[in-house]
C-alpha cells in the first residue's frame, strides 16, 4: 500500500500551501482582500494539516521518498507590483491545485482502505479546496485584464 506517501505528500503540501499563503498575504497587504483571505485562507491549510497528522503516523510505514523541495519548485514569490502580485496568485493557485488532485487521490484510497474516519476529513478539507481555487481563479481573473493589458 502507497498511500502513507501521498499522505505524506498532502501533508507537506498543505504546510507549505499555508507558509505560501501568508508570504503572499504580508506582501501585498495594500491589497485588503488578498491580505485578509489570505490569511484566513492560510489558517486552512494549517488547519488540514493537523488533521491529516493522524493519518500520516497511522500510515507511515507504507510512505517511501515524498518530494521536499514543493515550496521551491511551485512558489516563486512574493513578487512586487501589480505583475508581482499577478505572478504570486498563478503559483498559490498550481499549489492549491496541486493539493486539490492529491486529495481526489487520497480520498479514493481511503474509500478503497475503508477508512470512514480518513474519508471524512478528505470529505471536509477537499471541499475547502475546491473553494480555495474558486477564490483564486476569481483573483487572477480580476487582475489580468488591469495587469497584463493597463498596467505598464
Amino acid at each position: 500500500m502507497q498511500l502513507g506517501h501521498y499522505l505524506a505528500l498532502l501533508h507537506r503540501s498543505q504546510c507549505t500551501l499555508a507558509d505560501a499563503f501568508v508570504v503572499v498575504a504580508d506582501a501585498h497587504g495594500d491589497e485588503v482582500e488578498v491580505g485578509r483571505t489570505g490569511r484566513r485562507l492560510a489558517s486552512q491549510c494549517a488547519d488540514h494539516a493537523r488533521r491529516l497528522e493522524p493519518f500520516v503516523q497511522r500510515y507511515r510505514d507504507d510512505a517511501g521518498d515524498e518530494p521536499t523541495a514543493l515550496h521551491g519548485e511551485l512558489f516563486h514569490g512574493p513578487r512586487a507590483g501589480a505583475l508581482g502580485l499577478l505572478r504570486d496568485l498563478h503559483d498559490l493557485y498550481l499549489m492549491v491545485t496541486e493539493c486539490d488532485v492529491v486529495w481526489t487521490l487520497v480520498g479514493q484510497a481511503a474509500q478503497g482502505a475503508r477508512d470512514r474516519d480518513l474519508f471524512d476529513v478528505v470529505s471536509a478539507c477537499e471541499g475547502e479546496t475546491a473553494v480555495q481555487l474558486k477564490w483564486l481563479q476569481t483573483q487572477l481573473r480580476q487582475a489580468a485584464p488591469q495587469v497584463l493589458v493597463v498596467a505598464r
